[in-house]
């Protein structure tokens, strides 16, 4: 495989140095995100984007009094959308010039995450296939919530690194 290098600033943030490194972490944790924490700030810009204004998220009076969760809670996709930030804090691979989100195969919102809640990503690297111009990577994600045993979310998340940025051949 041929690669074009990039200078040794682009390294931060890389799980890993090669594509070898990264074969020898199929099956394996990648990486571990530090906290972020979701404040009612960002849920409510959530929902200004998005549309969904119900009261459980941003509706903070009466999520006080009624909802059994005694205060607002994230949107799932919100906290899913986290993905985007944690890629791009982990995975600025060196050897790669362009990466997009493909999709996912599977997700589920177990946990509902309060607002002022910290959460993180633990990504396992599940598989790691070849693709043309550069490499497919599916992770197991639990987003999990600071404090709490059982996850926020948990997804199976699939990424293509590309070793030159191009328009990514169709399948």
């Amino acid at each position: 495989m041929s690669c074009t290098p990039t200078p040794p600033s682009s390294h931060a943030g890389s799980f890993a140095q090669s594509v070898d490194e990264i074969r020898s972490l199929v099956g394996r944790e990648a990486f571990l995100t530090d906290w972020v924490q979701l404040s009612q700030r960002h849920i409510d810009l959530f929902a200004e984007a998005t549309g969904d204004f119900q009261w459980i998220h941003v509706d903070v009076e009466r999520s006080r009094q009624q909802s059994p969760y005694g205060n607002t809670i994230a949107h799932g996709f919100l906290t899913l959308s986290l993905l985007g930030q944690f890629y791009e804090r982990h995975m600025t691979l060196p050897f790669c010039e362009m990466g997009l989100n493909y999709g996912l195969n599977k997700v589920r919102f177990t946990s509902p995450v309060v607002a002022g809640s910290r959460v993180r990503g633990r990504f396992v690297l599940a598989e790691l296939l070849d693709i043309a111009g550069g490499l497919q990577l599916t992770f197991r994600v639990a987003l999990e919530i600071e404090g709490q045993e059982r996850p926020a979310c948990i997804a199976e998340s699939v990424v293509r690194q590309y070793f030159e940025a191009q328009v990514p051949p169709q399948p």
